[in-house]
């Protein structure tokens, strides 16, 4: 390569270089600024996809983003880890979250509750449930005698329900670890649990009363072959998680949005409450962060049962001093 040549290749690969700087640059700008962005994502757990869960959700969508100004493009993930991971590298900016991984987004993924749902019975709270067929005969009392009998479906990692609520509720206080009580486990969603119960690929599996309802709703055959044997105690329903970065003006209409969304009277009211209905909810309620404090109480029982079995004294006084922290918070709420 020619001397001439040589400079202007270094020259080019220069000037390029100070381009990426100012652009990076302008960038940095702009989010420092907090410029409003014109298209927003917001993220959906679907086990099947956008084919299931797009005609419920997407009419929501289209009235968000008439009222906020912006596009909203959904963000289909089939499990709770993706979506939390999703909204910490920044691809989606809103997200319907149960209150588990809620509480992962605002801890790991800068994220705020801007409000809890209400289902069409008027409650903020659904039960975590252990399900069996019908016809199996499967009482609660042989689940918990253990002896490695059954093929048990637990939910994802992250999920309240599916996991967090059986473990703290139910086979924390017995003692009772799932690996070493049932012949297989297998972790899926509550949909896949499910189905593999009503088909006899598991015995028993864990689900939600919120899953029930679609069930009945969606594949009543499937629904008729299945019952409960379990349910917990009340836990708090999903929410809506928006990321904390995001421009304040559009956050406060996001959150108007929300909480105003199905009220009131008169046409546009009864269409919005019909789109609620499909989705199994009545309103929206106004939350900040503290609604999340049930599951942190979940959280540090498991971390604490899991600080016990492996005899880490540290840990144990962590998870022992966060419970005792957010037991001495909800004694003084009013």
């Amino acid at each position: 390569m020619s001397r001439i040549l040589f400079s202007r290749r270094v020259l080019g690969l220069a000037a390029a270089a100070i381009l990426a700087l100012g652009l990076a640059s302008c960038g940095g700008e702009e989010k420092a600024t907090g410029t409003a962005p014109t298209e927003i994502t917001f993220s959906i757990l679907s086990a099947e996809g956008q084919a299931s869960s797009g005609p419920l959700w997407q009419p929501l969508l289209d009235d968000m983003a008439k009222a906020t100004g912006v596009t909203v493009k959904p963000f289909f993930g089939s499990n709770y880890t993706v979506l939390v991971e999703a909204m910490r590298g920044g691809q989606t900016h809103v997200g319907w979250f149960s209150a588990k991984p809620a509480l992962e987004a605002v801890d790991r993924a800068d994220a705020e509750v801007i409000a809890r749902t209400v289902n069409r019975e008027g409650s903020d709270s659904y039960r975590s449930t252990l399900i069996a067929r019908k016809d199996s005969g499967i009482t609660l009392d042989m689940v918990l005698a253990c002896g490695r009998k059954y093929d048990f479906g637990i939910g994802d990692a992250q999920s309240t329900s599916g996991t967090l609520a059986p473990m703290a509720f139910l086979f924390n206080p017995r003692g009772i670890k799932p690996a070493e009580c049932f012949k297989t486990v297998r972790s899926a969603n509550h949909q896949a649990n499910a189905f593999a119960v009503a088909t006899s690929v598991v015995d028993v599996a864990t689900s939600n009363s919120v899953n029930t309802v679609f069930m009945v709703r969606q594949n009543p055959t499937m629904a008729a072959q299945i019952h409960d044997i379990w349910q917990s105690p009340p836990i708090p329903e999903s929410g809506i998680v928006v990321a904390e970065d995001l421009d304040p003006a559009l956050k406060e209409k996001i959150r108007s949005f929300f909480l105003s969304y199905g009220q009131g009277t008169g046409v546009e009211a009864d269409r919005q409450r019909a789109v609620l209905a499909g989705l199994e909810y009545s309103q929206f309620r106004a939350a900040d962060d503290g609604y999340l404090d049930p599951i942190r109480v979940m959280v540090a029982d498991q971390k604490l049962m899991e600080a016990q079995a492996k005899g880490d004294t540290a840990a144990v006084t962590a998870a022992q001093a966060e419970l005792q922290r957010l037991r001495l918070k909800a004694e003084v709420q009013p």
